[in-house]
């Protein structure tokens, strides 16, 4: 799966560890979720997309499909 995490939260101008305290995650996992390395359970993927303000669809997309506009 792949992330447009960091792009959403750059774009913002949100680091990193002030997402993760939205969120009520550690820093660690946003690292991890922004190089896939972590699949998150769909209730942190949405609390996520609403802090980004977008959709879970935006946000995330598996290996065989391409990104949203791509």
């Amino acid at each position: 799966m792949y992330t447009r995490i960091k792009e959403f939260r750059v774009r913002q101008g949100i680091t990193q560890a002030d997402l993760a305290r939205k969120a009520g995650v550690r820093r660690e996992t946003i690292v991890f979720l922004e190089k896939g390395k972590y699949n998150p359970s769909l209730r942190l993927a949405h609390h996520i997309a609403c802090i980004l303000n977008t959709s879970i669809e935006e946000l995330f997309f598996f290996d065989d499909e391409t990104g949203p506009d791509e």
